[in-house]
């Protein structure tokens, strides 16, 4: 049995729309590949917090550069943080990041009950985006500079290369691995044999997906590794061929997902963590993450 199936028969994520983050088929993959320490499961009334116990630090599971969101599972937050100190030495510095507001507020507000001093700050944030019914609304709600540098970037491609178009089949992953380290520098040395063994072990749970941007002779110019569910489709990550880099294929890439998000009826793109200007340009907003820290007593 995995150190993380408490998880399974846990109720939904305490924050709304977390994507597989919180799941315990992401931290169990995660895990096998990147994790290190003691894991840390407390679990209260159908409640369950997912942490891991490195060099005297509490971390909830997951490292914040690879994990977008964390939440509880539940709802039981008092009993959460009572499992969690009867499991650790008193003392013990807890450290839990990319924490949205609706789990980062009912956890201080836990703490407080419980008499623990604290510090909430700001860590980072994601991008979302909320969509409309069709593209010509999207569209019509974006900045006219924004729409109009999309708009002269998708002709530039159309251009080179034809007609834009997403197409997902068994290559893609491939392909995605391929030009992610065609890319210069740090982007290109990121994708090692363990990071992409890690991203290929994502691929085989359900919801997640590579979606190959083409052009008219169906060639791979970019791609998109992301997780889909019924309420919003998450971009984990990305790549595309330097020598297309002229044509803009990131950009055309992000917005043939969006047009495709749209189609298929989801309310919500969601360009996770970053506050890059181009996901401005799309017409995303911030959504605060929070860093709570504190010693328990």
């Amino acid at each position: 049995m995995s150190e993380w199936s408490p998880l399974e028969r846990a109720d939904a994520p305490l924050a709304p729309l977390v994507g597989p983050f919180p799941s315990a088929r992401f931290v169990e993959a995660w895990w096998r590949h990147r994790g290190s320490g003691v894991p840390v499961v407390a679990e209260a009334r159908g409640s369950a917090l997912p942490c891991v116990l490195n060099d005297g630090v509490l971390r909830l599971a997951g490292e914040a550069d690879l994990t977008d969101y964390h939440s509880p599972l539940g709802s039981d937050l008092g009993g959460l943080l009572d499992a969690v100190m009867a499991s650790v030495d008193g003392g013990t510095r807890i450290a839990f990041d990319s924490l949205p507001a609706e789990a980062a507020v009912p956890i201080t507000a836990a703490l407080e009950v419980l008499g623990v001093a604290f510090t909430a700050s700001d860590h980072t944030a994601t991008m979302t985006l909320d969509l409309p019914a069709d593209v010509d609304e999207y569209l019509a709600a974006l900045e006219g500079k924004h729409r109009h540098e999309i708009r002269r970037k998708r002709r530039r491609f159309e251009e080179a290369f034809g007609a834009p178009g997403l197409r997902r089949d068994d290559s893609g992953f491939k392909a995605f691995v391929e030009m992610y380290r065609a890319a210069p520098g740090d982007k290109g040395e990121f994708m090692t044999v363990g990071m992409e063994a890690y991203f290929r072990d994502l691929l085989a749970s359900p919801g997640w997906a590579v979606d190959l941007l083409v052009g008219a002779e169906g060639t791979p110019l970019a791609a998109a590794f992301g997780f889909e569910d019924e309420d919003a489709y998450y971009l984990y990550n990305s790549s595309f061929d330097p020598a297309a880099a002229e044509a803009s294929p990131g950009i055309v890439l992000c917005d043939e997902l969006i047009r495709n998000t749209i189609a298929a009826r989801r309310p919500r793109f969601d360009f996770l963590k970053g506050r890059e200007g181009y996901k401005r340009r799309f017409g995303a907003v911030p959504r605060p993450l929070t860093l709570i820290e504190a010693v328990l007593p």
